[in-house]
């Protein structure tokens, strides 16, 4: 895959995160500005795990992403398609239940979860509408899904400004803290081509999700999507 190549060939982009599992949380935090934890922190409060229910955290990386569901007392399965994030993940985490899968065929059988949650990427699937219902076809009736992604801010001149930091800054930046700067080269680029927050809500209603809402964070460099499955 070339560096602005946005055909996301599912083995490409799972071979590009390998290549920086190592370093992905302490990049992220860089390249955030810390407020990936920040944003983190609203997606644990927008799924409201509870004790001893089942959630999917897809796209779980290293599976950082999984502990405050862990903390609450649900039985939460992260689930990513690298398995060098995987690998570097069990070592951190090795009592959580880490499971290798691909977004558009999930290893799980159909209404097997209370919530299920992807944070940072959906955008990286090859398939957005098949992976919008898989995960509808995993949740319970009654059940929920959170989707936390980076999205387009609302405000014109602050989205001028974000989008030349995007472009312009966080390549020196990635190349200084990351592995493998490229990949996130191809992360801003993504960001750039991803769907606004009403699109994406459309395409969270057209997989099946009823009461689609989204929330904006940080002026909307990233929103909250929710939605349910009906009972």
């Amino acid at each position: 895959m070339t560096r602005a190549s946005l055909n996301k060939q599912p083995h490409e982009v799972a071979e590009m995160f390998d290549d920086v599992a190592e370093r992905y949380d302490l990049t992220n935090d860089v390249l955030s500005l810390g407020q990936d934890r920040r944003w983190r922190k609203e997606v644990a409060k927008a799924v409201d795990a509870r004790p001893a229910q089942k959630v999917l955290d897809l796209a779980a990386g290293t599976a950082t992403s999984s502990l405050p569901f862990a903390r609450a007392g649900a039985y939460v399965v992260p689930c990513d398609f690298s398995l060098g994030m995987l690998q570097v993940g069990k070592k951190k985490h090795p009592w959580l239940p880490i499971t290798a899968g691909d977004a558009t065929r999930l290893p799980f059988r159909d209404d097997t979860f209370d919530a299920v949650t992807i944070s940072f990427g959906l955008r990286n699937v090859q398939d957005t509408d098949a992976a919008l219902s898989e995960l509808y076809r995993v949740t319970k009736p009654g059940g929920r899904v959170v989707i936390c992604e980076f999205s387009h801010p609302t405000w014109a001149p602050f989205r001028t400004v974000y989008t030349e930091y995007l472009m312009r800054a966080l390549p020196p930046v990635a190349r200084s803290v990351s592995s493998n700067p490229d990949a996130y080269v191809y992360l801003a680029e993504s960001i750039r081509a991803w769907p606004d927050q009403p699109a994406l809500a459309e395409k969270l209603q057209k997989a099946g999700w009823s009461k689609v809402a989204w929330r904006n964070l940080t002026g909307g460099v990233v929103a909250l999507h929710r939605g349910f499955k009906q009972l």
